[in-house]
């Protein structure tokens, strides 16, 4: 019999996605982070970027969110992030803008307040590529 764990991945608006999986891989403040079923208990920050879970079937569904954070008990995984949603649905042409747009701001001399929207706005938008490319690498050729 296979061990899963659940996984609830929720945003500030609602719950994105809930199911069983075999292994979820997270963006934590210290990098990525892999939990699979009988996980240690955890609690840390999210960072902008990809959430991956591979599903009991061996598919994988990859969800973009922009912070949060994570729950880990031994079989339940909680995402509770600002923003969150499929990769699927994220507008690759609205990211690749948002990032020059970014870009341009942080190269131009700008206020504090002004670099530090730019830096965020910039963090996003490439963990909304990040995302979107890893999408990509999942689909047949």
């Amino acid at each position: 019999m296979m061990v899963t764990l659940r996984i609830d991945i929720v945003s500030a608006e609602k719950l994105i996605f809930s199911g069983q999986a075999e292994m979820v891989v997270v963006t934590g403040d210290q990098g990525e982070m892999g939990i699979s079923p009988g996980h240690s208990p955890l609690l840390t920050s999210l960072r902008p970027g990809y959430v991956r879970v591979t599903l009991p079937n061996k598919d994988e569904e990859v969800f973009y969110i922009s912070s949060g954070m994570l729950e880990v008990q031994p079989f339940i995984v909680s995402v509770l992030a600002d923003t969150a949603m499929r990769a699927r649905d994220i507008d690759e042409a609205a990211a690749l803008a948002a990032k020059e747009r970014a870009e341009k701001l942080l190269a131009e001399k700008v206020s504090e307040i002004d670099f530090a929207r730019a830096t965020t706005e910039l963090s996003e938008a490439v963990a909304q590529i990040r995302a979107i490319q890893k999408l990509k690498k999942q689909l047949p050729k």
